[in-house]
C-alpha cells in the first residue's frame, strides 16, 4: 500500500523540539510524527482496524537475513565479546 504524503506546517521551535526528540529515539522526524499520531489515535480509541505496523526504530540492517545482535549475559553484544576475544590473542 502506498503511503500518503502531506504537507505539514509547524512552528520552528516545535519542529526543533520534535527533531531532537526523534534523534533521541533513533527515528526520523517523519517517523516520530507518525509514532506520536498513532499513539494519540490508540489512546483516544480511534485507531482503525487493519492499520499496518510501523518500521522498527533505528537504521535498517544492511542484510535483513542477518540475525539480530542479542546482548551477552554481561550486557555486551555478542559481536563486541567476540571482538574482545580476538583482540586478546591478536598479533602484537
Amino acid at each position: 500500500m502506498e503511503r500518503k504524503k502531506i504537507l505539514l506546517r509547524l512552528d520552528p521551535v516545535v519542529h526543533d523540539a520534535l527533531a531532537k526528540w526523534a534523534a533521541d529515539d533513533l527515528r526520523s522526524t517523519n517517523a516520530q510524527i507518525e509514532f506520536l499520531l498513532r499513539r494519540a489515535l490508540s489512546e483516544a480509541g480511534r485507531m482503525p482496524g487493519g492499520v499496518g505496523q510501523t518500521r522498527p526504530r533505528g537504521r535498517p540492517r544492511k542484510n535483513p537475513e542477518e540475525p539480530v545482535n542479542e546482548p551477552a549475559e554481561d550486557g555486551e553484544t555478542a559481536d563486541k565479546a567476540a571482538d574482545d576475544t580476538r583482540d586478546e590473542g591478536g598479533a602484537g
